[in-house]
């Protein structure tokens, strides 16, 4: 068996667009998971919490049921992108996408300066994700169609 050296290129095949999406939409719910579980440790967020306010909500079953929307669309979106067809895919990442771009600047109303940086570069990282998921989706490849005997020249083939 002939096995490749060191000095040979590695190989780089091609991913499916539909995992490229998947795996931009899971790396974007990690951030914004995270991000908001590294806003608990400011203080006075969890003293907030207890008392029953979130920002300038209170803690109701309308403000979590708004939560869990907000969070479920782009978790759905890691399986909707490996498993829709691929003209509905395209277009409900593009929709999804740029529905989640004002939803993520949203992130940062009434935060003060002090924590400009955390909220820039957690809002920077989900918009370049979100700019992937747009440019993949609106780029995705389309299939050339094969060749046919009713598309060659009447006269192919004969003399």
């Amino acid at each position: 068996m002939n096995t490749p050296s060191p000095s040979t290129p590695l190989q780089n095949r091609p991913i499916p667009v539909q995992a490229k999406i998947a795996a931009a939409w899971t790396s974007f719910m990690f951030l914004y998971i995270y991000v908001d579980y590294y806003h608990l440790h400011k203080p006075e967020v969890i003293d907030n919490l207890r008392a029953g306010q979130v920002f300038e909500f209170a803690v109701s079953p309308a403000l979590m049921t708004g939560f869990l929307v907000v969070t479920g669309i782009p978790t759905m979106m890691v399986v909707l992108s490996a498993v829709l067809p691929a003209r509905v895919n395209r277009i409900t990442n593009l929709v999804a996408a740029v529905v989640y771009i004002p939803v993520t600047v949203f992130n940062a109303v009434g935060e003060t300066w002090e924590w400009a940086s955390f909220y820039a570069l957690s809002i920077g990282l989900e918009l370049l994700l979100l700019a992937f998921i747009l440019r993949s989706a609106w780029a995705w490849p389309r299939e050339v169609a094969p060749a046919t005997a009713m598309d060659a020249p009447a006269h192919a083939g004969h003399r």
